[in-house]
This record gives C-alpha cells, structure tokens and sequence, in this order.
C-alpha cells in the first residue's frame, strides 16, 4: 500500500482512471480558483511565494475548498519537493522515513514540502514527531484539516505553523471550475462531448455548497453515465444532474419573488406559533440551496421583532444557533437551525419591543436633536460642574427599592410612553413590575 507519494499529484502521474476532481487539478498558481484574500494581489500567501520565503502552515477549511492542490502548486511554484501523506494511513514509522529522505535532499540544497491531509486525526504523539523537524527546517509542514486547529493541533506544532483560514467557494467559482472541466480535452471531459444545460450547471453550482470535489464528482458520474445521441455529444439536462447528485431541484429563486415568498411563509409559520410549518418552509429554503446564515439573521431578526421580552431567552437560542452552524457547517448544522426555529415557533409571543422602538424613532425623527436636561449630563472637568452638569441629579441607589421620581426625558417631550408589554410569557412580569414602580412614581400610562 503506497502511503505517500513524493511528486504529489502532478500531472505526470495523472490518469485516466483517476476521479475528474483529481485529474482536472491546475497545475499553475495562476489556474487556482478561489482563496482571494490569500493568494490576491499582495496577500499573504502569495508574498510568501512570490518571495520564496515558505514557512509551516495549517490550512483550515470545509471540504473541497483547494487545501491540497494548493499545496502542491506551493510546490510546484518554489520547485520543493513535494510528499503527500496521509493521516489516516500512515504512522510514526512513516514519518520518521520522510524525514531521512527530506534530510538527504536538504543536503543536496533542496527542500521538501511535506502534506499532512487530515492532520487532526493524527494523536498527540504522532503531532510531537514533526516538532524538531520543523523546528530545524528539515521539513516544511503544510497541514490539511475540515477541523478547528485549536482544538485539534497541539500547541507546541501549532506556534510553529502559520493557520490559514480556506472559505467555501462560491457559486461563481464553481461554476468556473465546473466548465473549465467540461471543455478540457487533456484531462477532463473534453474528449467525451458533453454539453451542460445551463441550468444544470445552476444547479450543480448551488447544490454543491462551496465543495468543488462535490461538483466534479456529480459532473463526472453525470457525464459517464449519459447516452451520446445522434451527433456523438452527451448533453447533460438538469434532470440527469439530479439523478447524479441525488437531490431534486427545488423551485426557488435566490434573488427573485420565491425567495420572498418562502423566507414570508417562514417568518409567518413562526410568528402564527406553527412549528411544523416553521420545519417546512425551512426544509424548503436549506434543499433549495439557501445560504444557511441568511436564515440564521432572519431568526435572530424574529426574536426581536415577534417575541422579544416575552421570552428574552429567544434571542440567546437564535444566536447561539447560528454561531453552532457556523462550528459545524452542513449537513449537521442544520438541526441547529431547526432546534432553534422550534424554538421560537413555541415561544409566547409579543411585538412590543418592535412598536416600542418604532415609537421613539418616530419621536426623534419629528423632534429632532433636543437637548440632554443638565441633571443627567455627565460632569467630568470644573467648568462643566459650574455651568450645571449633573447638578440635582439623584443617585438611584441611595433611594428604597432603587427607585427615585425624577426626569430623564427632554423638557420638550414630556414623559411619554413607548414601551407596552403584554400579558405574554416574561413580559407579564415585566408589566406589573412596571405597573408598580409607575404607580409609586404617581406616573400612569
């Protein structure tokens, strides 16, 4: 069993039976898609580079993101030696063999590059054997991980890496890397004619979620498993991408009326109370392809606006849930968003904090700036002081109950009332409290 290889997957070693993801890698730094804000104009990873100044990196991201053709075009680029090995097959033993040869080609002035994929799943022990390799420049580490590398690195192998961050690809992206494969005669499916329907490509770009490999693996199956028709082509409709991919598209617009359509009906199934409804319409815009973090925002945005301090604690789950979504990813974050959206359908229900706030803006809005009343300015320096800052103001805590008759509205306002809570959930205790303190005041609404 070939446990690394020490020419990475250049393409002398490519062949025809490899998976299109693999055959199709670039072979230039200029080729590579994505990752704009490491490998810009003047970017971090570029400078490193350009300049041949190469250190031990981690590279963390989601699958399909480009960590190890980068590696290798990080190789290719600075003419180092590069060796691919693998964290779940290889060992100690493994190591300990590509330092000896890293140490014979540095004596020969060349350097060698070692790819550590899946470098989370190697132990404490097994992260401590690169240490001194790395720490004497035997070796220049590039690990590969979908994990969160503070977690999962140890810290000693950690200090001595620099941590990237990869991001999903984006649609545009995608499709880039999609259609570039298509018309690649050498090592895609040039040779074999296909035509991608457009909205297959839609589709396949969409679904993929920021996961090249997805794509190209979807593409390929497609592709190998179409009929050449009358003319020697393989035309590729949406249908057969379905059918490859295993997903069914969905009728769904992201920037047109359905995408206000579904996202009303979920932010309505919520605010009616009706949980199973909330799970469909949520269903709906996660198959279809929606970006996850919108309805994250959409929730917290909910809990505010449809249930505020009936259930303050609605705000805390919204938030927690897309900050869950954001650790996790899909597919597995997506029960964060339906726990949470459970959530807030069961949740008692009241808009005053909305109409509360809609209150004051429209006073401030008609009102203009008015002046702070001086008995609740701050007073820092002796000329505020003398010019009355502060003067009179009543230090609530030295009053019973912490409760003091006192103004902290602008003359000109009076003492409106902007803020009604309902009879729902939190917001009744809230409301007899306030009920009490005004009533103390002499103050009524």
């Amino acid at each position: 069993m070939e446990l690394f290889r020490a020419s990475g997957p250049g393409p002398e070693e490519r062949d025809d039976l490899a998976p299109l993801a693999d055959r199709v890698r670039p072979e230039q730094l200029e080729d590579f898609v994505g990752q704009e804000h490491l490998l810009g104009p003047q970017r971090f990873l570029r400078a490193l580079i350009e300049k041949d100044r190469l250190q031990s990196l981690i590279f963390w991201g989601p699958p399909g993101t480009g960590k190890t053709t980068l590696a290798f075009l990080i190789a290719r680029s600075t003419r180092s030696r590069f060796v691919a090995f693998s964290a779940v097959l290889s060992g100690v033993k493994e190591i300990r063999q590509v330092v000896q040869e890293a140490e014979e080609q540095k004596a020969l002035g060349r350097r060698t590059i070692l790819f550590v994929d899946e470098i989370h799943r190697f132990n404490r022990a097994q992260q401590d054997a690169f240490l001194p390799h790395v720490e004497r420049g035997t070796i220049i580490l590039i690990g590969a991980t979908t994990e969160n590398p503070s977690f999962e690195v140890n810290s000693a192998l950690l200090s001595r890496c620099k941590v990237l961050t990869l991001r999903s690809l984006t649609e545009e992206e995608i499709g880039r890397i999609l259609t570039r494969a298509v018309g690649d005669e050498r090592k895609g499916l040039g040779k074999l004619g296909v035509e991608l329907a457009p909205e297959a490509l839609k589709f396949l770009t969409e679904m993929a979620h920021g996961d090249a490999r997805g794509a190209l693996n979807a593409l390929e199956a497609a592709a190998l498993t179409a009929t050449p028709d009358a003319r020697g082509l393989r035309p590729l409709t949406l249908p057969m991408v379905e059918e490859a991919m295993q997903r069914k598209a969905l009728l769904y617009d992201k920037e047109g009326e359905e995408h206000y359509n579904v996202i009303s009906a979920f932010h309505k199934s919520l605010r009616g109370s009706d949980p199973d409804a909330a799970l469909y319409w949520l269903a709906r815009m996660i198959e279809a392809g929606e970006d996850p973090l919108y309805v994250a925002r959409r929730m917290v945005r909910f809990a505010s606006e449809d249930i505020g301090i009936a259930d303050p604690q609605a705000l805390a789950v919204a938030l927690w849930s897309m900050e869950a979504f954001q650790f996790v990813g899909l597919p597995e974050g997506e029960l964060a968003l339906a726990e949470a959206a459970i959530y807030l359908a069961t949740a008692p229900k009241s808009n005053s904090v909305y109409t509360a706030y809609e209150s004051a803006k429209e006073d401030v809005a008609k009102k203009g700036a008015l002046p702070v009343p001086l008995h609740i300015r701050n007073a820092p320096t002796r000329l505020m002081k003398d010019l009355g800052y502060g003067r009179g103001y009543r230090y609530a805590h030295d009053y019973p109950g912490g409760l003091v008759e006192q103004a902290y509205f602008p003359r000109e306002l009076g003492t409106p009332i902007y803020y009604r809570p309902t009879e729902r959930g939190f917001e009744k205790i809230i409301g007899q409290r306030l009920e009490a303190w005004r009533k103390k005041l002499g103050r009524r609404p």
